[in-house]
Order: structure tokens, then C-alpha cells, then sequence
């Protein structure tokens, strides 16, 4: 199992100091809290993307590479990648390149986004979303394992002998998590491809994701990529950790009733009841957190939201403390224990390039350095030509 923190990157006035930072204060605070995620023994730290105030993750893979180059075994990610409104051929560079700069240490997660608003900014028809995350996904998923791709769609201009560059890592594509809070068809397409499928389950009760869930890995099963139990899981959650929970509560209330997220919805303690939003002990946190597995059976990596809301960044960081310290090496311990034979661990890419090679060398493509275009692969001047000034007209 594979623990982490996600960020929504969201600039929030603290509502107990009343202060707002500043969007460099925050970017620089988000990668600090990814360091600090590391170093408190966790594995993954996940950002969205947004591109509409108050939030800064416009760029993730420019954060992801600078938190990547900031630590040493930390997997990066994202919650989610808009496989809607950004070009797939753009996400298959940008992505592959993260990849060799984190030296595998990353993968991604792909989602429409809720922002309706953020379509028609980037070109494109809300009505269309879902048929985009279709398209855009079968698109991407070829660029990534074609080393030359022609294809015709319905979202954008037609591709004709491209290659895009760099190629993965050692040949093998990121690992995709699917994710969604409410749309069979992306669990549909999660499971069709044996990719992961992460259920960001914090706002809605339980019995809707578990329904999600268990069609996802029905349909797993169905595609022929292994059991139900062999399924690749994630899911989202919340906490606030203090060390009783009365303190825990009354701290965070503040937060909660202010959020964008939360605040002008049900109560704190309606909350509670009906989602996994945790506020309480350590031991409280564990508690609540091992039932996931009770519901949805058991799965692969746990992200948990800590820092919205306009928590300072001084508290965000005392909380990892508590979550790394107390909280985390008793749910490795105990879902370790309870985990049924056969659960397999989270996709890395160490992982699926000994699955794909076994003891063998990975291959390393080598596009033409001499290619002249990216329609036909070929080379406009021949080799004797290179060194006369007449292959060079602008010089």
C-alpha cells in the first residue's frame, strides 16, 4: 500500500489569523509540504490541476519536476490531469519528459476536472467532456507505446507519421490512474485498459463509490487483465489530527465552516458521519481509515488532503508529523495483515520494467537525430549533403 498527500494548490485566507498568502508564498509552500511528505516515511505526493483562482497548480509538471528534483524516493503525481481540455500530444511530451527527469518516480492520474468553466478557455464543449476523455485518453495511450502514430479523431487536426518525443522511459509508458467521483463510463475506461482507478471519495458518502468501485473491478475481470482482487485501486480522504479529539475538532472547525470546498454544506459533524473526513486522535484517523478497506476492499494507494482550507503552512507541516509518526506506520502494519493473498502492490515503474523485460535490459529508443520532419520520419538532405552550405539555406 502506498501512502501519500494531494494538494488542490488553493490560496485561502487563513480564517483564524485572517492572512492570505501570497501565490509564491503558496507554490514554495507546496513544495515544502512535499518534502516534508517524504521525509515523514510516506510515498507519493499528488497536485492538481486548475487554472482559475483561487488556485495556482496551472503548471504541474513544472511543480512536479521541481519537487522531484528536490527529493529521492518520493513518487510524484497528479489529482487530477485534465484529459479533457489539454491536448493529448502535449500531456504525452510533458509527462514522458517528468518521467525521465523523476527518473520514474511518477505517474499520472487523468479526470475531466469539475471546473465547468475551464472548457470553453481551452476550446472546448462541456457537453463533449466525457467523449473528449474517450478520444484524448485512446490517443494518448497509443503516442506513448507507437514510435510512430497515425490517427484521425473527432477534437483535433489528424496525425500522420508523428513521433512523440521523448519516448517514455526504458520504453514503458507512466502508469494511469483513472479518476473519477461519479461516471461509470471512466471507470469503464480504467478497467479496459487495466489501468489504476482512483475514487476521490471525500465529499460523497460511501455506498456511491463503493458501487463505482466494484464496477470497475468487474469490468477489470471482464477485460482479461487478472481478478477482481487484482485490481488497481486509489482512494482520497481527509484529516485533521490533534492529539485528542476535542482539540482536533475544535481547531479545525474554523477551517471547515470557512472552505470553498466544504463551507455552506452540511455540519462538521454530518460530515464525519457521512464521509471519510477524519478530525480526531490518531487513533481515530486509523480507526476510520481501516474501514476503507471493509468497504471497498482491499486497494493500493491512500491520499490524504491536508493542506486547503487556509491552514497555515506551519500547522500543515505539524500535521504530516502526527499522520508519518503515529498514524501511518499502524495502517502499513495492519492492512498488511488483513490483506487477502493475491492483492497486488501499487504499480512503479521499477515494476513494470521487470514486468515487461523480466532479467533483461530495458530498450532505450533512439529516434533519428537527422529526421527533417515529423510526417514522414525522413531526412529532406542526404548524409553527403550535411556538410555543403546548401543543405543549410538560412545560413
Amino acid at each position: 500500500m502506498q501512502y501519500g498527500i494531494f494538494s488542490v494548490s488553493d490560496v485561502t485566507r487563513d480564517p483564524v489569523s485572517g492572512e492570505t498568502p501570497s501565490e509564491a508564498e503558496r507554490i514554495k509552500a507546496i513544495a515544502t509540504i512535499a518534502e516534508k511528505t517524504e521525509e515523514v516515511g510516506m510515498d507519493v505526493f499528488a497536485i492538481g490541476e486548475h487554472h482559475n483562482p483561487p488556485f495556482v497548480s496551472s503548471a504541474p509538471t513544472t511543480l512536479l519536476a521541481n519537487i522531484a528534483a528536490r527529493t529521492k524516493k518520493l513518487i510524484v503525481t497528479t489529482s487530477t490531469t485534465l484529459i479533457t481540455t489539454n491536448d493529448p500530444v502535449r500531456i504525452a511530451e510533458e509527462y514522458a519528459m517528468l518521467q525521465h527527469l523523476a527518473d520514474g518516480r511518477m505517474d499520472l492520474m487523468l479526470g475531466r476536472g469539475n471546473t465547468a468553466p475551464v472548457y470553453p478557455w481551452f476550446g472546448q464543449d462541456i457537453r463533449q467532456g466525457l467523449q473528449l476523455a474517450l478520444e484524448n485518453y485512446n490517443l494518448l495511450h497509443r503516442l506513448w507505446r507507437e514510435d510512430v502514430v497515425d490517427w484521425e479523431g473527432n477534437f483535433r487536426t489528424p496525425l500522420q507519421g508523428f513521433t512523440s518525443t521523448p519516448r517514455p522511459l526504458d520504453d514503458v509508458p507512466p502508469f494511469v490512474w483513472h479518476g473519477s467521483i461519479r461516471s461509470p463510463e471512466i471507470a469503464e475506461q480504467a478497467a479496459y485498459y487495466g489501468n489504476g482507478f482512483f475514487a476521490n471519495n471525500i465529499f460523497w458518502p460511501k455506498e456511491h463509490f463503493k458501487r463505482l468501485i466494484e464496477f470497475y473491478r468487474q469490468r477489470y475481470e471482464h477485460h482479461g487483465h487478472g481478478t477482481k482482487q487484482e485490481a488497481i485501486v486509489g482512494l482520497g480522504g481527509q484529516a485533521y489530527i490533534a492529539k485528542n479529539s476535542q482539540d482536533a475538532i475544535r481547531e479545525f472547525r474554523p477551517y471547515f465552516d470557512n472552505s470553498p470546498v466544504y463551507g455552506g454544506g452540511p455540519s462538521l459533524e454530518d460530515y464525519l458521519k457521512m464521509t471519510p473526513l477524519s478530525v480526531g486522535s490518531p487513533q481515530e484517523i486509523i480507526d476510520k481509515t481501516l474501514t476503507f478497506r471493509e468497504t471497498f476492499g482491499d486497494y493500493q494507494r491512500q491520499l490524504f488532503l491536508m493542506d486547503h482550507s487556509g491552514l497555515p503552512q506551519k500547522d500543515v507541516l505539524h500535521q504530516l508529523d502526527l499522520l508519518g509518526d503515529e498514524v501511518i506506520p499502524v495502517l502499513r502494519k495492519e492492512n498488511a495483515a488483513r490483506q487477502a493473498t493475491g492483492t497486488p502492490d501499487a504499480p512503479t515503474h521499477a515494476s513494470l520494467v521487470k514486468a515487461k523485460y523480466g532479467d533483461e535490459a530495458p530498450r532505450q529508443p533512439k529516434p533519428n537525430a537527422n529526421r527533417g520532419d515529423n510526417v514522414t520520419g525522413s531526412s529532406p538532405y542526404q548524409d553527403s549533403d550535411l556538410d555543403s552550405p546548401v543543405a543549410y539555406p538560412s545560413l
